[in-house]
């Protein structure tokens, strides 16, 4: 297959990829949130004993600063606990207080759903090949961007 039309290919998964993308920032506007705050909150809920704040930061390809410019605004509306790790203290295990929790509540699982009703409208097959193929894509793009050369500022 020529360039141009793997480029073509690219084109429109990147238009997909956007409008995925889109449907996640759309959804946490309504929320007064950004989207990377979503995802945050999303962590969190799936994880009922915390995260640590490194590993929020790693999932979501995400800056130490972002990650606790988001912690610090959850933090002051009483939704997150930060508690250092006794494992290493220079990270931060984060946790839903009762009032994140009862907040989350309302915004995690109604879009949960919404992403497994979503998957759920493919054959099971599909579905599977779906996954195989977006990791797959995934995988060769972060191994392909990892080998272009460091820009020096």
């Amino acid at each position: 297959m020529s360039r141009e039309d793997v480029r073509r290919h690219v084109n429109a998964y990147c238009l997909l990829r956007d409008v995925q993308f889109a449907a996640y920032e759309l959804y946490a506007r309504r929320w007064r949130l950004t989207a990377k705050e979503l995802f945050v909150l999303d962590l969190l809920w799936f994880a009922p004993d915390g995260c640590l704040q490194s590993d929020i930061c790693e999932r979501l390809s995400a800056t130490k600063q972002t990650v606790s410019a988001i912690i610090k605004k959850f933090r002051e509306k009483g939704y997150v606990s930060p508690e250092e790790s006794e494992a290493d203290r220079r990270n931060k295990i984060i946790r839903l207080t009762d009032a994140g929790r009862a907040y989350t509540a309302r915004v995690i699982p109604p879009a949960a759903s919404a992403e497994i009703d979503a998957m759920a409208e493919l054959p099971a097959q599909e579905m599977a090949e779906l996954v195989r193929l977006t990791t797959a894509f995934s995988h060769a793009m972060k191994r392909r961007f990892d080998a272009l050369p460091e820009v020096e500022t």
